[in-house]
């Protein structure tokens, strides 16, 4: 793979700059169509998340999801 020269990264970087890549939520994959949301835990729960993640080789998130589907599905 061939490495970009200063003068061509900042060429790209002055572009980009000027002219931001313009995103059509009306399209598959814009970032309007998904929403984040920012919960906050206490330590021991996000120790836990990260640990179990690496365990099962999983993202926080997928082990997040999993619980909650258990506790529905225990609830049901």
């Amino acid at each position: 793979m061939k490495t970009m020269t200063d003068e061509e990264a900042d060429a790209l970087d002055e572009y980009y700059t000027k002219n931001p890549p313009r995103v059509d939520p009306s399209k598959n994959g814009g970032f309007a169509k998904k929403s984040f949301k920012l919960i906050a835990i206490d330590d021991l729960s996000a120790d836990y998340l990260i640990t179990k993640a690496l365990s099962d080789h999983k993202t926080p998130d997928q082990i997040i999801n999993e619980m909650v589907r258990e506790k529905l599905a225990a609830a049901m």
